[in-house]
């Protein structure tokens, strides 16, 4: 028979066995705590689940009240969602000053920033485009604009010469131009995808892993180019300066998103053009590259303009403070690649066609690497966003709770 220090050795022996299965079967893992940013999200957000007075207003809150708790994913999620129209915060009966102090417009924009740094590639440089978007933006056009015009004058072409030719390529060979810009294009791909791809996985949970259907596609690609979330939830616009409507930021967005469209266009058909048909720069008008590019460049300088005219006269208590850097920065390297781009045609066969090049050239390459960072991988987490609104209103309601 065992003795008593033979048991009590042995019930010893048992318990640590027992506590590592434990261990091995449910390994615990930190729980990252809520940033101060998705703190006040909550809050806001359930003083509204609890109101439900701005429900027709936009997408948000139909997907707010499917909610009675916020996990990240969900937070991330509808702030993508938020088009920042500024429409509940003038509706609110809790809106500064009262004591509640809900502003949605400003709260969700703080988490929307913070999600552009969150799910940037590599981090650091979503981190730092954050903080110093408009400095960042124009030291590199501008840097690389200079380093062009050198590298140009050391040739004895950046004024007259070669330049006074009209053809880009007297100035900088087709090769090379592949070689500068090809490289930067494939980067921004790159982080693009993979900064997508790590929000889509993580706001996955918010409609449990529904898969996408067509009609889900069909109705967020509506969403999207027709900007149907910026006009108050009645058509008659949302709110920029005061509690007027206005469909001007509707406007202004839709300029600068076909825009940019129709210059892209303009860029992929001159290289099919080059490639497909032997058909060598530059092109004149009626040419569609021409035209395209024409059209497209009058339309994103008149949108980027009205975009900052807009943003510079917005209501106090719609803007977020922090995120005014990010988003100048990437209108201004719009606005100054559409003006340039304009210039460089008007001015092709004169002198100053090489300094022009190297400014337009300057602004393409600073505004291609700085996509992944700013306010377009916004335009594509919210596209993301709205599709998962549109699968997840196609799923049945959670017991007692629902808009729709």
């Amino acid at each position: 028979m065992p003795s008593l220090s033979e048991l009590v050795n042995q019930a010893r022996a048992d318990a640590e066995g027992a506590g590592n299965a434990v261990h091995r079967v449910i390994p615990i893992h930190p729980v990252t705590p809520l940033t101060a940013a998705e703190e006040e999200v909550s809050r806001v957000l359930q003083i509204c689940n609890a109101c439900r007075y701005c429900e027709g207003f936009c997408a948000v809150f139909p997907a707010m009240t499917r909610r009675l708790e916020f996990a990240r994913a969900d937070m991330h999620y509808l702030a993508n969602l938020c088009h920042n129209c500024g429409a509940c915060l003038h509706a609110c009966q809790y809106a500064p000053p009262h004591e509640f102090a809900v502003n949605v417009p400003v709260a969700m924009a703080e988490v929307r920033g913070q999600t552009y740094q969150d799910y940037a590639w590599p981090p650091l440089l979503g981190k730092l485009y954050r903080r110093n978007g408009l400095a960042l933006s124009m030291a590199l056009a501008l840097g690389l604009a200079l380093f062009l015009m050198l590298a140009v004058a050391l040739n004895g072409s950046l004024w007259g010469g070669a330049s006074a030719s009209g053809s880009f390529y007297a100035l900088f060979p087709h090769n090379l131009l592949v070689a500068l810009f090809a490289p930067v294009f494939g980067f921004v791909v790159f982080a693009l995808a993979k900064g997508v791809m790590k929000f889509w996985r993580e706001v996955t949970p918010a409609t449990s892993g529904a898969a996408v259907s067509a009609p889900a596609a069909a109705e967020a690609g509506d969403a999207v180019l027709r900007l149907k979330y910026l006009d108050g939830g009645h058509g008659s616009g949302c709110n920029n300066a005061d509690d007027a409507f206005t469909l001007s930021r509707r406007r202004f967005h839709h300029l600068t998103f076909y825009g940019f469209l129709l210059c892209f266009a303009a860029t992929a058909l001159a290289t099919i053009y080059h490639y497909v048909f032997g058909w060598h720069a530059p092109y004149e008008f009626p040419s569609l590259p021409k035209l395209l590019g024409a059209v497209g460049g009058v339309s994103l300088a008149l949108g980027t303009g009205g975009l900052g005219w807009l943003h510079l006269q917005r209501h106090r208590l719609h803007v977020n403070v922090r995120q005014r850097p990010m988003d100048l920065g990437f209108i201004g390297l719009l606005f100054l690649t559409a003006v340039s781009g304009l210039a460089l045609w008007l001015g092709r066969a004169t002198p100053a066609m090489g300094i022009l090049l190297c400014l337009h050239l300057g602004a393409v390459m600073a505004l291609f690497a700085t996509l992944p960072y700013g306010k377009f991988a916004h335009g594509i987490f919210r596209t993301a966003a709205l599709l998962r609104h549109a699968v997840e209103k196609r799923r049945p309601n959670p017991v007692g709770l629902g808009a729709d």
